[in-house]
């Protein structure tokens, strides 16, 4: 049952698709940027933070300028004795943060890399309550203009779609964020259906649609329609993993599919029974994602 919150919010967008859809459209985009505050954490969220602060202390953390954010980046070095294989850049998803990516982190440190991991804007340790993919897509620039280029770029959920859309450059006047491979884990694929699930459950007409996808192409230069990652990964035919819960209730495994028809390059492993957020934990998960990125890497040397 929807709350009473959600049913005058609602309620409003209904009434204003009638009277000012531009109006409508523009909050009903801010809306769909606001972060949640990133100090008010549930009880499960402050224990799994609470739990990796050791883990975050070996990170050198460094706070990057973008051109509208100042976000945080987490510089883990490889373990000690493991010859530097290059550098993975990691990203998390929505309402997700650098210390629940410790997993994967620690898996590509063990097989000799250095992570730099990315707190997205509104997340974690950066400052911000918007999220967008255009200021995501610039902090991922601007952690590549200072640590790239990358043997790999790992994402999460919306981490994943940050990372396609970073690479392919899909943001007009960015270029486009150099890497050898990307793995995709659980990321959406196309974001004109994601507009389309939060206009739903939002109540969001038609003619504000229109308005929301307006304001997308004013940020980005490009329209909504283009933000689909089979198209992504067919333009930039960098070596892909993608990997998967069929389970998936948060990202249906159609995106995987969606993003699996881009082309040879791309891989699609399925993680049965993960779900959304316990596939990020999953050590045969770990393996298969630092697997791939290191049997690239040595058939580059090769």
């Amino acid at each position: 049952m929807a709350s009473f919150g959600m049913k005058v919010i609602r309620g409003v967008f209904g009434a204003a698709e009638h009277v000012a859809p531009r109006l409508s459209g523009r909050a009903a985009f801010e809306l769909f940027c606001r972060t949640p505050n990133a100090k008010s954490l549930s009880d499960g969220e402050r224990r799994a933070v609470e739990r990796a602060s050791a883990f975050m202390a070996e990170a050198r953390r460094h706070r990057l300028k973008t051109r509208t954010d100042c976000v945080a980046v987490h510089e883990f070095r490889p373990e000690p004795g493991r010859e530097s294989r290059g550098t993975v850049l990691v990203i998390h998803g929505w309402r997700s943060r650098t210390e629940y990516m410790r997993a994967l982190i620690e898996g590509f440190r063990g097989a000799g890399y250095k992570v730099v991991s990315l707190d997205l804007p509104g997340h974690g340790h950066s400052l911000g309550r918007h999220l967008n993919m255009v200021n995501a897509v610039d902090a991922a620039r601007v952690a590549g203009e200072w640590f790239g280029p990358f043997a790999a770029v790992v994402g999460h959920s919306f981490g994943g779609a940050i990372a396609a859309n970073a690479v392919a450059a899909s943001v007009k006047g960015m270029p486009p964020l150099k890497a050898q491979n990307l793995v995709l884990i659980a990321a959406p694929s196309s974001m004109p259906a994601i507009f389309d699930d939060f206009s739903d459950m939002m109540n969001v007409g038609p003619r504000s649609r229109v308005a929301m996808a307006d304001r997308v192409k004013h940020l980005s230069g490009r329209p909504l329609s283009e933000f689909t990652g089979d198209r992504q990964l067919a333009e930039a035919p960098v070596p892909t993993l993608i990997i998967h819960a069929p389970d998936d209730r948060e990202v249906h495994a159609d995106h995987a599919k969606r993003y699996a028809g881009a082309g040879g390059h791309v891989h699609l492993h399925w993680a049965e029974g993960l779900g959304h957020r316990r596939i990020l934990a999953d050590k045969d998960v770990v393996a298969r994602a630092v697997g791939f990125v290191t049997g690239q890497h040595e058939t580059t040397l090769h």
